[in-house]
């Protein structure tokens, strides 16, 4: 029987800067998606603000996922029929956002220097602007944690090393962020870094 996650155990405080490193297929990405409410466990607790996310209804852990946690992955997903500020308005369909969500997103797409592509549909947009419009989106509803899973990825290294600051200044701003990479050069912009070893997690 294959455990993809094996006895994992640790606490991630508040404004914290999470880097989780490990080789393809070591658990990373399996743990991040039980920890955002998108794989229940077998077995175990996931604790949010001292609550187990698991005992929640279906209806309490997607308002949970809409309001405290945002996704960025490695590949964007933008919506190809949208531009670029609708893709980020797209999370104020599901919350009490909609009625300032041109002016929120905008705001957002400023802050992340994409002014000029508001209206750029996302075959126009670069590999590091569709990077900056899914983390605009993810911030849409201004979530207390960000899970960012193998996000610079696909990027070269000159784009890596600006969306790595950009994620670095969203930290700043008080956001938690939980992060995993198969890259171990990464750990320098984070505040702790654990390793996944075959479903196993350590501190380094």
């Amino acid at each position: 029987m294959v455990r993809a996650l094996d006895g994992v155990s640790t606490t991630i405080k508040e404004e914290d800067f999470v880097l989780i490193v490990g080789r393809s297929g070591s658990g990373k990405s399996t743990l991040l998606s039980v920890l955002g409410g998108l794989t229940r466990p077998s077995d175990g607790r996931v604790r949010f603000n001292g609550k187990d996310i698991w005992t929640m209804t279906d209806q309490e852990l997607s308002a949970l996922r809409s309001k405290e946690i945002g996704f960025v992955f490695q590949f964007p997903g933008l919506l190809p029929t949208l531009n670029a500020l609708e893709n980020v308005m797209v999370p104020g369909l599901f919350s009490k956002r909609q009625e300032d969500a041109a002016q929120r997103a905008s705001q957002l797409m400023d802050s992340l220097g994409l002014t000029d592509k508001v209206k750029s549909f996302p075959h126009q947009l670069s590999g590091g602007e569709l990077k900056r419009t899914a983390i605009a989106r993810a911030l849409f509803n201004d979530p207390s944690v960000i899970l960012a899973d193998e996000p610079t990825g696909d990027l070269d290294a000159d784009t890596e090393i600006d969306i790595m600051e950009l994620i670095k200044k969203v930290n700043q701003t008080g956001k938690t962020i939980i992060m995993v990479t198969h890259n171990p050069e990464l750990s320098v912009y984070a505040k702790r870094v654990l390793r996944m070893d075959k479903g196993r997690l350590s501190e380094e």
